[in-house]
């Protein structure tokens, strides 16, 4: 056996220290020494381990073994992870899709409804001006009775005033003949007298029957006039009950607009005063009504009227606002979210991502201009489109651009194709909307017309 391990020197000489001897015993007991033999044919030979090689080596190996178990049980962990995620990123891919397709069906839905509110508000305003016609030929009418029956009022007190008159003519005749103390009248005289009372007979019941005439006149025209009164009352009842269907169905019209835009963060006030100031001449406001031509102050319905004329012209404006926010959708064919607005991996993501298959149309989300159609850095190819209200919308690593700088273009028009152009890692749109030159989250606009369109 060779020396142990810990030598002292004291007094010239070398001897083991106490605590070599302790620590060799125990590697003895543990690892005692071991030889291992090696034969050939001409020779026999054989290797000592020593307690500390064997140590060494059996750290080695537990080192090796326990790094193995951890290795394999990391990956194994991070199998069982990654495949987890997997199946949670599917479970969540598979709800946001079923979600989407029922905002699509609740957006399809909210567009025939105000598609079929906007033709009852026809039909209603075509049945407004018929009435409004109607009435106006009521009250000409009315004026017309009451002056009628004004005329026949003044000619029955004209007449029954000159019967009266011939009444007492006729009474004070009488009594002259009476007091003349004639007790017989005879020739011409006579004749005379009988032929004066016959036509004073004559023209009393002539007046008789006049004012018997003129009486059934009057009491015709008061019945007339109070049928008439009662239609005129039944059309305003009528009105009423058009005028409440109409301002329902502005307000059921206009609020959700209102409420699109200011969910978009859009002063509302401003952008309408920018929309009026835009009219081309064609169309435009709505005018309000007059319903008189002599300058009296307008009707409470008049009034009404034009209150609702009022809204239908601010729910005109909106849905011109509408066309040139950017609240449509780039993508109409079934896409995915990919990326939402943010920060990524460190660095701002200043749009959201829409993933389709390559060659996939992309529309433009408003109407505006063109201000880049072409390659640009890290967005590959780019367009560029400038609205109204300060608004900008990018659309980037397309495929194909099919627009040109300069060129006008509607909602809905097609501008390119979905492609990988650019820093891109698929196939995919990045859409940007920007505000005074600003990056703001597109999903505001989106969500905030889901309400109405």
């Amino acid at each position: 056996m060779g020396p142990p391990w810990g030598w002292g020197k004291r007094d010239g000489g070398f001897v083991r220290t106490r605590l070599a001897i302790k620590l060799h015993a125990v590697l003895e007991h543990y690892f005692p020494e071991r030889r291992v033999f090696l034969r050939s044919d001409n020779d026999t030979r054989f290797i000592r381990l020593k307690p500390a090689s064997q140590l060494i080596a059996f750290a080695g190996v537990s080192a090796v073994v326990t790094w193995t178990i951890i290795a394999t049980a990391v990956l194994l962990m991070d199998s069982i992870g990654s495949g987890n995620f997997r199946e949670q990123a599917k479970r969540d891919q598979r709800t946001y899709e079923a979600r989407l397709n029922a905002l699509e069906a609740e957006r399809d839905l909210r567009a025939q409804e105000a598609a079929a509110a906007q033709q009852r508000f026809n039909s209603a305003l075509a049945q407004i001006s018929a009435m409004q016609s109607e009435l106006l030929a009521s009250e000409t009418r009315r004026n017309e009775l009451e002056t009628g029956i004004e005329v026949i009022q003044s000619t029955l007190r004209r007449t029954m005033k000159e019967r009266d008159t011939a009444r007492e003519e006729s009474r004070q005749l009488a009594l002259t003949l009476e007091d003349s103390g004639a007790t017989t009248l005879s020739g011409d005289a006579g004749n005379g007298v009988e032929a004066t009372l016959e036509m004073l007979t004559t023209a009393l019941s002539k007046t008789a029957r006049e004012r018997d005439d003129i009486h059934e006149d009057a009491r015709l025209a008061l019945l007339q006039a109070d049928e008439m009164a009662a239609r005129i009352q039944l059309m305003r009842d009528q009105n009423d009950q058009i005028f409440r269907q109409l301002e329902d169905a502005m307000t059921i019209s206009v609020e959700p607009l209102d409420k699109m835009f200011r969910a978009a963060g859009m002063n509302t006030e401003n952008m309408l005063d920018t929309v009026r100031r835009g009219y081309s001449g064609q169309g435009g406001p709505l005018m309000p009504l007059t319903f008189s031509t002599r300058g009296e102050d307008p009707s409470p319905d008049a009034m009404r009227a034009n209150r609702i004329l009022n809204q239908m012209d601010r729910l005109n404006l909106y849905r011109i606002a509408a066309q040139k926010a950017p609240f449509a959708l780039p993508v109409k064919s079934s896409f995915r979210y990919t990326s939402g607005f943010g920060m990524r991996w460190g660095k701002m993501h200043s749009g959201t991502d829409f993933a389709s298959k390559h060659g996939t149309p992309i529309y433009a989300t408003a109407d505006g201009i063109v201000t880049h159609a072409e390659w640009l850095s890290g967005y590959g190819r780019l367009v560029k489109i400038q609205h109204e209200f300060g608004i900008e919308t990018r659309y980037a690593h397309m495929s194909r651009i099919r627009v040109k700088k300069g060129q006008r273009v509607s909602r809905g028009e097609r501008i390119g194709d979905m492609g990988s152009t650019g820093r891109s890692t698929g196939t995919h749109l990045h859409y940007e909307v920007r505000v005074g030159g600003k990056a703001v989250n597109p999903m505001i606009y989106i969500k905030a017309a889901n309400n109405v369109f």
